[in-house]
């Protein structure tokens, strides 16, 4: 291998990064003419290696083990070669430090939010939390990834880890689409939504694998084990075809496994038939549940608002363990295409509460997870004694494929029942971001007040159930604001666009305490200990400037946040 002649050089774009001995390079690139593309890697100026492609449709990803330790160059003709990401981790201590990311464009480059305490992947387009669980006592976060632009396309899985669901650590691209999917840039399909599972020592996901137009099936579920927490090893096709006799449509995604009260590992499964979604039931009597899946029955079917599909199911024990045979289950999923005559709201996410036997769902009641609509494919697991969830921040409604999309996760929240109602609070960690309180007497005043970073949360004390509020959010690109009425608690939301606005509102609400999130692009509203959840993303990472109440409260504090 020999270096470039300075003349060449003198043409080179390069990246450097001192890097410990044992490190990993992980590189997209592609060709950009009919020549080679090609990338040149060096360690203290002696070469590593020379990757290089001639696919000119998507990225090829290279991944480039480092012997030695030193300053680390990466050198490409950008007249010839793009270079979509280059990170690098230590194996042995990614979980530790994570990743560090060398380079990403423009066009994948993740916002400039310092101050944001909310979840965000290091580059590229985000959607659905998938296999969020605890493995070997750390919280892993999976989700749906395309590295290479701000917009959706082929699938990967990303990754991070936290000991709190607060403080993430970005790991390597977990999963990859199979590699004809990866060889245009045409967002056929790709590694699609799913869960994780222990397997001993090692994490077991199940994904559904999509590809448009192939026959007889467009979607099929697979399942992969990684031994080192780190890649996912090979995948192996555990259901081909859907189940005969159902006259479902192609939709048939988002495995979802989790231990039944039987003991037997049980997987959902959303889909769709002539009268609206349903979600599909599946086990297996194999303890790895790596084999065996047989299908059960159509355990719920929702056909409201003008859904089609089903999507991302849900199914965990509430109030109690998953063996008593008292405990109730809430089964929760995404209503696709679904529309709220009453409000204007899309794509609904529904909780539906009753009896599960581990083969058969009884429904006791039902309500709405989040009326401000924006916490879309949640997905939660049992830890320790309550189970904790997460959803993607962003509603499909409002996604274009003209146009760059930014999202966060939403707070973590717990999953708690009293009575016939579902609670979703967020989890008691977040307190620890409470960096300094910025008031509690002016904002109780009927003052305005000065809202620092714009990363806040304010705490409202009603003087009874119900009293009337409204807090006015100056925001540079909105309108914005919180309001309680006689109709309910509502999330005030106009981006100014000329177009008809939902409006985001809990009909009935009558708390009495009211907890108000605002972050870079996001505002979470949980009223009385997360009996009613709003989540509403922000076309906008402008920080909000000040606020102003009007109406009477006992008590009004108001915290900076910081991670």
């Amino acid at each position: 291998m020999s270096l470039p002649s300075p003349s060449a050089r003198a043409s080179l774009a390069t990246l450097s990064a001192p890097l410990p001995a044992g490190s990993v390079l992980h590189l997209w690139l592609k060709a950009l003419t009919e020549a080679e593309a090609s990338l040149s890697v060096t360690v203290e100026a002696q070469p590593i290696a020379s990757p290089a492609t001639r696919r000119t449709g998507e990225f090829a990803f290279v991944a480039v083990p480092l012997p030695a330790g030193g300053l680390t160059a990466l050198s490409y003709d950008p007249a010839v070669t793009m270079l979509s990401v280059a990170y690098a981790f230590h194996p042995d201590r990614v979980t530790a430090e994570g990743i560090t990311v060398i380079h990403h464009e423009g066009r994948n480059a993740p916002p400039l939010t310092p101050d944001s305490y909310h979840f965000r992947p290091p580059f590229g387009w985000m959607n659905d939390p998938n296999g969020f669980g605890r493995f070997g006592g750390t919280a892993h976060l999976f989700y749906q990834h395309y590295p290479h632009s701000l917009r959706w396309n082929t699938m990967h899985w990303g990754h991070a880890i936290s000991t709190d669901f607060l403080h993430w650590t970005h790991q390597p691209v977990f999963l990859f689409p199979a590699d004809h999917l990866s060889e245009k840039d045409d967002g056929r399909g790709g590694a699609f939504s799913g869960s994780a599972i222990a397997a001993g020592d090692a994490i077991r996901v199940f994904y559904t694998e999509h590809v448009i137009d192939r026959t007889p099936e467009e979607q099929i579920q697979l399942t992969a084990v990684s031994q080192d927490g780190l890649l996912a090893g090979a995948s192996d096709i555990i259901l081909p075809l859907r189940p005969e006799g159902l006259n479902l449509t192609t939709d048939f995604r988002d495995p979802y496994v989790f231990e039944g009260p039987d003991g037997r590992w049980k997987m959902l499964l959303g889909s769709r038939d002539k009268a609206g979604g349903v979600v599909l039931l599946y086990e297996t009597v194999d303890p790895a549940g790596a084999t065996g899946w047989t299908f059960i029955d159509i355990i719920h079917r929702e056909d409201r608002f003008g859904m089609t599909a089903a999507e991302c199911p849900c199914m965990i024990p509430v109030g109690g363990p998953a063996s008593d045979p008292a405990t109730r289950w809430a089964l929760i999923f995404g209503l696709l295409t679904s529309r709220d005559p009453a409000t204007g709201r899309r794509n609904l996410t529904s909780v539906t509460v009753g009896r599960f036997d581990g083969r058969s769902f009884a429904a006791d009641f039902e309500q709405e997870l989040d009326f401000g609509s924006d916490a879309y494919a949640f997905q939660a697991f049992v830890d320790g004694d309550a189970p904790v969830g997460i959803a993607w921040l962003a509603n499909w409604t409002d996604v274009s494929k003209k146009e760059d999309f930014q999202t966060a996760m939403t707070l973590p929240r717990r999953v708690l029942i009293e009575g016939d109602a579902i609670f979703t609070p967020p989890v008691a960690a977040v307190e620890s971001l409470r960096h300094r309180l910025i008031d509690e007497t002016a904002l109780a005043e009927g003052k305005t007040i000065d809202l620092d970073t714009g990363a806040v949360e304010i705490l409202l004390t009603l003087p009874a159930e119900g009293a009337p509020f409204a807090l006015s959010i100056d925001h540079p690109d909105v309108t914005l604001g919180v309001r309680l009425g006689d109709d309910g608690l509502e999330i005030l939301f106009d981006a100014g666009t000329g177009k008809t606005t939902p409006r985001y509102i809990a009909t009935g609400a009558r708390p009495s305490e009211v907890r108000i999130f605002l972050d870079a692009g996001s505002i979470e509203v949980f009223a009385d200990n997360g009996r009613w959840t709003g989540s509403k993303r922000l076309p906008s990472f402008a920080a909000a400037r000040s606020a102003t109440l009007t109406g009477g409260v006992t008590a009004a504090r108001v915290w900076q946040l910081k991670l």
